[in-house]
């Protein structure tokens, strides 16, 4: 039988398409695909600078247990200074800078008292400090840039060090002097990977909306998890080991204006996936004693076990998969662990993780924003890079933030 032999379901399928043909085949439909085609930029999104910064305090690796004992009242705890000193020892770390002091502390003695809440006045430091870091480090990728911080049309921030409402993204804009038109995103509690994520929001941005130039700020403060040492919380004293402070800004945009504007990596592609059965691996919640974080010493394991495949899945399509010793590496140094991981999963050799265990030294764990301090390092250090790179952030999932990039310099 021919026609919709009686069927009204089908009729109305069928009246549907017709209706949907008519939409598609009318002007305003080729006004839209016209208005959408040039909303969009012709080129694949670019950074074009890149800026750092740390706060004033700096404390050496060698030092650090005694500084932390002491300021935390605690050098009673023999044993557990034992612990964090062969941590330390062993971290591959030199130094750190810390937005806290030991004046700031003994003015809080609730950030070391477990039975004391400290959430607010966590918060009200971070309200302050940490648009003011992430400022300092914006301010130099303007610089760099070289064009009026007005022209910036997009602003992404990302942190999990202070939750409030209007956030860092408006205190931030205004300390920069940006329009008040700059459209604003917040990223928050993205940990270790949340720097990568908004390198990913960034180029989608800047790819689907034409002229559009994107700032992108991370800033972390140590502080939001920082209390004393207990028996009972080992991971209080792995964080101690591990993490400092920092901001990391990029400007990115697609189509770059050759007169002012000189491109350092082009921004090829973007995943994200999470390595299976790892959502244990490192969990983190905002509590009335700050951020408590939980590491899990599977993490280098899942990692090691997971990070070729991960590659592979992002890379493949690309036809970059398997060729990983031609690639230029910028990896969030979350420690000297994840680094050896990611190093033997794809058989990487020695120097290609250098400028990540050149951060991991001088710095820390600065969450999300240390990637940014690597491709930094890359790019002001490294000569003769590989044509095509990754840049590869680990994070809470554990997820996987992929970026292959593309060297404009050499």
């Amino acid at each position: 039988m021919c026609g919709n032999g009686g069927n009204p379901a089908r009729a109305l399928d069928t009246s549907r398409m017709s209706l949907l043909g008519s939409l598609t085949a009318s002007p305003a439909a080729s006004v839209v695909r016209q208005m959408r085609q040039a909303q969009r930029a012709d080129g694949p999104a670019s950074v074009l600078a890149i800026g750092t910064a740390n706060p004033a305090n700096c404390v050496r690796q060698e030092e650090y247990a005694d500084y932390y004992f002491r300021v935390t009242h605690t050098e009673h705890l023999t044993k557990l200074k034992s612990k964090l000193n062969r941590i330390c020892q062993r971290s591959a770390i030199k130094k750190r800078y810390f937005y806290h002091d030991e004046e700031l502390l003994q003015n809080h003695p609730e950030f070391m008292d477990r039975t004391l809440p400290s959430l607010d006045a966590r918060m009200d430091i971070a309200a302050t400090a940490v648009p003011e870091l992430a400022a300092a480090a914006a301010r130099k990728a303007l610089a760099e840039w070289g064009r009026p911080p007005a022209e910036i049309t997009h602003l992404v921030v990302a942190t999990y060090t202070g939750a409030h409402m209007p956030g860092v993204d408006l205190r931030l804009a205004s300390l920069l002097g940006l329009d008040p038109s700059v459209r604003r995103t917040m990223l928050y509690m993205n940990g270790c990977s949340s720097g990568s994520a908004a390198l990913r929001v960034a180029k989608d941005i800047a790819e689907n909306n034409r002229d559009a130039r994107v700032l992108i700020a991370c800033a972390e403060l140590a502080l939001i998890n920082f209390r004393a040492p207990d028996e009972a919380h080992m991971d209080t004293i792995i964080f101690q080991a591990l993490f400092g402070d920092g901001a990391g800004a990029v400007i990115v945009g697609a189509e770059p204006n050759g007169s002012v504007e000189r491109p350092v990596f082009e921004m090829v592609a973007a995943s994200q996936s999470i390595i299976p059965k790892s959502k244990h691996a490192a969990v983190g919640r905002l509590t009335e004693h700050g951020l408590v974080f939980n590491p899990s010493f599977e993490m280098p394991a899942l990692i090691l076990k997971n990070i070729e495949q991960s590659m592979n899945d992002a890379l493949g399509p690309l036809g970059l998969n398997g060729c990983w010793n031609d690639l230029f590496w910028a990896v969030h140094p979350g420690g000297r662990a994840i680094l050896d991981s990611v190093e033997a999963g794809l058989q990487l050799e020695s120097n290609k993780l250098a400028a990540s265990r050149h951060v991991l030294s001088e710095y820390g764990n600065m969450s999300g924003s240390t990637v940014i301090f690597v491709l930094d390092e890359i790019r002001r250090h490294e000569q003769a890079l590989p044509d095509m790179g990754v840049l590869l952030g680990l994070g809470p999932g554990l997820t996987v933030e992929t970026m292959v990039l593309r060297d404009t310099l050499s």
